[in-house]
């Protein structure tokens, strides 16, 4: 079965001897580097390219063309490469694209010796790069395994060569550039074609009509292919017309358009529909779907206030226009021009704010033909769909942490979602200076309620995770989160029973601490049949309560670790925490708190949007009260986790 990869997720290789085929909609250069296992390139060496198309294990085509094969037999490669990076880049001097954001997106398969794809790639949302890292081979715990990368370099082939250590890229790049020229003006030029009366189309053979054919959809940044290709129709072969050697299946464009939503009646808008956005599944629809709505409440709300402060710039500027004339400051004239002022100011906010209402009213219809369509991953607790729960075979693409809001549509909630797998961790705010709310809560209440939060979060993740691939663990050193933690020790689904007092945080933070430095060692050292049978190479949650009660210098130290670099080893943050209370610590613990990713248990308006200048409140999940959907979902959990099934 083909692995549909999206930026960021790895597949494990079942053979070493491949072939990796590249699909574009115009010619690109395709090449590969050998790095060590941090992925350093020690030399020219180390990188394939048509100038040198030949290394060991490894064979790349000679000149560009748009589409490309390239063989590598990873037991031949030279025992210091860990990591196979596999390139593109647009040739110069061509008079092509100079961007990839002006062509299709290109497409990545890698395929066993008979054909059979493993796993593919499709680099959508590209833009202004012209030369991009496609996807990387690498070694880890003894087996090769491959991942998506589409990291794109705006500065071509030299900024992307010497990000990858080489010390000499710019010269290097100008070589495989002219490797390629010099290949193209060897190759011989296919003929023109005729049209159906015999003549020559072409250069110099009289006009040619423009094309009608509209250009490939747009993709938004943030949508990544993840589903089976589509079969692309091809066009009848003319007689007498050039042979087209496209491959049916083969997908060289962005992914298909949206689904055609139902025909608006005369007069209204369009009927929003779920799904209503580019993507290969229903998963990445929704997701990209729910960042256009994002984006569309940002930009409208930017749109009227900025038309409010122009009306109110407007009004002041008049009223000092007239008032100036000291003849218009007494009498009736003063009067009538800040009415007429105030008449304008209050006409243009009138017509900005119908503008508004009108583009909220579309966005609240639309959200709420997605909200019932969402995946569970997506879906607030209150959603009928967790009510049909199975646990998951595999990851999604983002989990939602809660909702976030603008003060102009207090009652249109936008979903906050997060990547998966967690790329930093997660601070639960408890302190009562975080926001007005909070300071309107009793301090024991406060507490609480964040803890009952990252419950909720932790339950989440346990939710959206195959069976046995997430463990939760818990530290709470005074026992005073008891009643937040029983839905998680009632359904068994922690990995052992919170730790208490001085020596159970000390035990937690060693056993975390030796996994992260082992796992690293092992990746490192290409070892991973050296790790011990006691460590489990899962995913790690780990939730701290009441920071840093409980701490010991040596204890705050193997936190910060864990936040630094657990992560990349699958061992993630869950603080439950007042900043307030570790302030004997000063800016020691600055680190940290910039490393997480800060939520409130009560709304606050924290989440700063640098795009517009929007400050966003934050609304956290709950349950709903005498609602039993956490401990269903919970008790389905561990049942999986009992049996081993999906």
């Amino acid at each position: 079965m083909t692995a549909e990869l999206v930026r960021g997720q790895n597949h494990t290789l079942p053979q070493s001897r491949l072939e990796i085929r590249v699909s574009a909609g115009t010619p690109v250069v395709a090449g590969a580097t050998l790095g060590d296992e941090n992925g350093t390139v020690h030399g020219v060496e180390g990188v394939a390219h048509p100038g040198e198309p030949r290394l060991p294990g490894l064979e790349v085509s000679r000149q560009a063309a748009a589409e490309h094969r390239i063989a590598a037999d990873l037991d031949a490669l030279p025992a210091a490469v860990h990591r196979l990076t596999v390139l593109l880049a647009l040739p110069t001097g061509t008079g092509g694209p100079v961007r990839f954001g002006a062509t299709a997106a290109p497409h990545i398969a890698v395929t066993g010796l008979d054909g059979e794809e493993i796993a593919t790639f499709t680099l959508a949302g590209l833009d202004t790069e012209s030369a991009v890292c496609a996807l990387e081979l690498y070694r880890r715990q003894g087996a090769w395994k491959v991942r998506a990368v589409g990291q794109g370099y705006a500065g071509g082939l030299a900024a992307l060569l010497a990000d990858q250590g080489l010390a000499r890229a710019a010269e290097l790049a100008r070589t495989i550039q002219d490797a390629v020229s010099l290949a193209a003006a060897r190759s011989v030029a296919p003929p023109p074609p005729r049209t159906p009366d015999g003549d020559r189309v072409g250069p110099g053979a009289g006009p040619v009509p423009p094309s009608d054919t509209p250009p490939p959809p747009t993709v938004p940044p943030t949508a990544v292919p993840a589903q089976e290709p589509l079969a692309e129709p091809t066009a009848p072969r003319i007689p007498g017309g050039p042979v087209d050697y496209t491959h049916p299946r083969r997908r060289t464009s962005a992914p298909p358009p949206p689904p055609a939503a139902p025909p608006a009646e005369p007069g209204r808008p369009a009927r929003p529909v779920a799904g209503d956005a580019a993507g290969w599944s229903m998963e990445e629809r929704l997701y990209n779907q729910i960042w256009g709505m994002f984006e569309d409440l940002a930009r409208t709300t930017a749109a009227y206030r900025s038309a409010v402060e122009f009306a109110e710039s407007r009004m002041g500027q008049e009223l000092d226009r007239t008032l100036s004339d000291p003849r218009n400051r007494i009498g009736g004239a003063g009067d009538r021009a800040r009415e007429q002022a105030r008449a304008k100011r209050d006409e243009l906010a009138s017509r900005a704010r119908e503008a508004l209402d009108r583009d909220l009213a579309q966005l609240t219809a639309e959200s709420a033909v997605v909200e019932p369509a969402l995946p569970a991953a997506y879906a607030r607790w209150d959603n009928p769909v967790w009510h049909a729960y199975r646990v998951p075979t595999e990851i999604p693409m983002a989990l939602r942490i809660g909702d976030v809001h603008l003060p102009e549509a207090t009652g249109l909630r936008i979903p906050l979602l997060v990547r998966l797998p967690l790329e930093r961790g997660i601070w639960v705010d408890g302190g009562r200076t975080s926001s007005d709310a909070a300071a309107l809560t009793d301090a024991s209440q406060l507490r609480r309620l964040a803890m009952e939060s990252a419950v909720l979060h932790a339950a989440r993740l346990l939710a959206v995770y195959p069976a046995g691939e997430f463990s939760v663990h818990v530290i709470d050193p005074a026992g005073s989160a008891a009643g937040a933690l029983a839905p998680l020790v009632r359904s068994g689904t922690l990995a052992e029973p919170p730790a208490a007092g001085a020596a159970g945080v000390a035990s937690v933070l060693t056993r975390l601490t030796r996994r992260v430095d082992l796992v690293q060692m092992a990746i490192r050292a290409d070892a991973a049949d050296s790790l011990p049978p006691d460590v489990d190479t899962g995913q790690h949650l780990l939730i701290v309560n009441d920071f840093p009660h409980g701490f010991d210098d040596r204890a705050v130290t193997q936190l910060r670790y864990l936040a630094d670099e657990g992560p990349s080893v699958g061992v993630h943050l869950l603080m439950v925490a007042d900043r307030e209370d570790a302030s004997a610590y000063g800016p020691v613990l600055d680190p940290l708190w910039r490393s997480l990713l800060r939520i409130t248990p009560v709304a606050d308006d924290h989440l700063a949007d640098p795009w517009v200048g929007h400050a966003w409140t934050y609304e956290p999940l709950t349950v709903v009260p005498g609602s039993g959907v956490l401990d269903d979902v919970l008790a389905e959990v561990a049942a999986a986790r009992r049996t081993g099934r999906h």
